[in-house]
């Protein structure tokens, strides 16, 4: 799937990753707040949460994008 198809499930609140990426349990997810805008979380090989993830260009443009 697209980077694209897997926003639009981050937004009815599924996991997204890629199947290309090396680190093992990485998925990216949106965070709603109550009082700040919601943001895209990556939850990291190493177990912790990287609020305000950024997309590369490959990212963005890869084909590979898996719902968990």
């Amino acid at each position: 799937m697209t980077f694209g198809d897997a926003i639009k499930s981050m937004k009815n609140l599924a996991r997204a990753r890629r199947a290309g990426w090396n680190g093992k349990n990485m998925y990216v997810y949106i965070k709603y707040f109550p009082s700040f805008d919601p943001c895209i979380v990556m939850h990291t090989a190493q177990g912790t949460e990287q609020p305000g993830w950024l997309a590369s260009q490959s990212d963005i443009l890869a084909t590979d994008w898996e719902v968990l």
